[in-house]
C-alpha cells in the first residue's frame, strides 16, 4: 500500500483510521479477530506506516508490536503508551485502535520536531485484548504480565473451537513462558503505562467535554446466568395470594438494588448494575401462563473494593428475603469478578493539568468498562487513562469520534511527556 506524507498530524490519523477501517471492514462495522491474520494484517499496515515516518519497529515475544524514536530504541527505561488493535465482531473502527494511532502521532509530532520528548516513550499495539473471541479479556496483556490463567490459556475460541494457545501457536509465539505465568517483557523496565480511549458511555457527549483523565477502572463481580425458580400456574386461576412468580420476585429483586444504588450515588460512592439478559423459556412461555422460572444476568461494577463487597453481601440478603416472601428460590450459577484498579495518583494529576494546558479546564471520571491499563496497573506499573468524547457508545459499528477530539487526546499525551524529566 503506497502512503503519501501528510500534512498534518490530524490528517495523518485520519488517513490511517480510514486505511485501517478498509482493511478490516466486514458486513457491518470492522472485524479484527484476535490473534488472528486480520489482527497481523493491521499490525503490518501500522508498522508500515511508522517506518515511513522514521520510527523504529519492533516486535515483542508475543508478536505485538512495539514503536519508539531511533534514540530511544535501547532506552534502559521508558514510559508506555499503548493499547489494542483487535475488536469485537462487526464493531467500531476506533475502540483500542484511537489509543495506538494516539501514540503513535505523539511519536511523530516529535520526530517531525513539532513536539519534544525529553524522556523515553514507546508505543505498544498489542493483540488481543476483547472479549468476544475467547470469551476472556485483556489476553495479551496478561500474557505481557505473566497474569494469564490456565483456564484462559486454553480457552477456546468461540469461532473455530481450538484453544488459545494453538492460535498462539500458529503466529509463531512461545508458549512455554506464558503457560507458565512469566511476564513475557520486563516490566522492570516500564515507568508507567498511558492508555487513550474512547469514552464508551455518553458523559462526555453530555457534558460537551472533548476528554478526560481516568481515576480508576470500575471492577466487577457477574452472574451470567441467575435462575428464579418459582411454580408454573394458570394466569387467570391462581389468586396473588397464592402465586410463587418468579418474574415479580426478579423485579423486586431489582426494584431494591436500583433504590440501594440511588442511595449509594446519593452518599458519593460509585457504582453501576445491570440486568442485561432476562428471559422465560421460550418453549413453555405463553401470555396465560404464571412461569415457573426466569433466567437473568446480573453485572455489578464499582472503582471501590469494599462497595462490591458490601453488595455481595446485600444480593444474598435480599434474595434470602425474597425467596421466604415469595416461595421462590434463586439459583446464583456461576460467579466471574475483576477487581478495581486505581489509577497511579501521580499521573492522574499529571495528566490533569496536561488537560488544563491544553482545554483550559481538567474533567475527571471513572471508567465502567475494563481496559488494558487495569492489567498493568495490577501488575505493579504506574498506570493512567485519557478518555477521549466518542458518540453512540462502542463495540458497534456506529462509534463516532471526532478527529479533533481525538487530537485535543493526543495533545493531552504530548503536553504530559514535554513535563516529564
Amino acid at each position: 500500500m503506497k502512503h503519501h506524507r501528510s500534512d498534518t498530524l490530524a490528517e495523518l490519523a485520519a488517513d490511517m483510521f480510514d486505511d485501517i477501517r478498509a482493511l478490516s471492514r466486514d458486513s457491518a462495522g470492522v472485524s479484527r479477530p484476535a490473534f488472528s491474520d486480520k489482527e497481523s494484517e493491521t499490525l503490518a499496515y501500522l508498522s508500515e506506516r511508522a517506518e515511513a515516518e522514521g520510527l523504529c519497529v519492533t516486535e515483542d515475544a508475543g508478536r505485538n508490536l512495539v514503536f519508539c524514536l531511533p534514540e530511544h530504541a535501547d532506552a534502559a527505561h521508558f514510559t508506555v503508551i499503548g493499547s489494542h488493535v483487535d475488536s469485537v465482531p462487526m464493531g467500531g473502527n476506533y475502540d483500542g485502535l484511537a489509543g495506538v494511532l494516539a501514540g503513535l502521532i505523539v511519536l511523530i509530532a516529535a520526530k517531525r520536531g513539532q513536539r519534544a520528548l525529553p524522556r523515553a516513550v514507546k508505543v505498544l499495539a498489542m493483540r488481543g485484548e476483547e472479549s468476544a473471541w475467547f470469551g476472556a479479556c485483556y489476553l495479551g496483556s496478561k500474557m505481557l504480565t505473566g497474569s494469564l490463567p490456565e483456564t484462559e490459556y486454553n480457552a477456546v475460541h468461540k469461532g473455530d473451537g481450538k484453544p488459545l494457545w494453538a492460535h498462539l501457536d500458529a503466529l509463531g509465539i512461545d508458549t512455554a513462558p506464558i503457560k507458565a505465568r512469566q511476564p513475557i517483557c520486563d516490566l522492570r523496565q516500564i515507568d508507567a503505562y498511558i492508555e487513550l480511549h474512547i469514552e464508551q458511555g455518553p458523559l462526555l457527549v453530555e457534558r460537551n467535554i472533548p476528554a478526560a483523565v481516568v481515576t480508576g477502572i470500575r471492577g466487577n463481580f457477574r452472574y451470567r446466568e441467575i435462575h428464579c425458580i418459582g411454580q408454573a400456574g394458570h394466569s387467570g386461576a391462581v389468586p396473588r395470594a397464592y402465586r410463587h412468580d418468579p418474574v415479580l420476585a426478579f423485579a423486586e429483586l431489582m426494584h431494591r438494588l436500583d433504590n440501594t444504588w440511588q442511595h449509594l450515588l446519593n452518599t458519593g460512592q460509585d457504582l453501576v448494575l445491570t440486568s442485561g439478559i432476562v428471559a422465560t423459556d421460550t418453549m413453555r412461555h405463553a401470555i396465560s401462563r404464571i412461569p415457573d422460572e426466569i433466567a437473568f444476568s446480573l453485572d455489578i461494577r464499582s472503582q471501590d473494593a469494599e462497595t462490591l463487597e458490601r453488595m455481595r453481601d446485600y444480593l444474598a440478603s435480599e434474595m434470602a428475603d425474597i425467596a421466604r416472601a415469595r416461595g421462590v428460590r434463586f439459583d446464583l450459577g456461576t460467579q466471574s469478578a475483576v477487581d478495581p484498579a486505581l489509577m497511579d495518583p501521580d499521573l492522574v494529576a499529571g495528566l490533569e493539568e496536561a488537560m488544563a494546558q491544553v482545554t483550559g479546564e481538567a474533567f475527571s471520571m471513572a471508567s465502567g468498562g475494563g481496559h488494558d491499563a487495569a492489567v498493568f496497573a495490577q501488575a505493579g506499573v504506574p498506570s493512567g487513562m485519557v478518555f477521549v468524547r466518542n458518540r453512540n457508545g462502542s463495540h458497534n459499528p456506529d462509534e463516532a469520534m471526532e478527529i479533533a477530539d481525538f487530537m485535543v487526546g493526543v495533545d493531552i499525551l504530548s503536553t504530559y511527556m514535554e513535563a516529564s524529566t
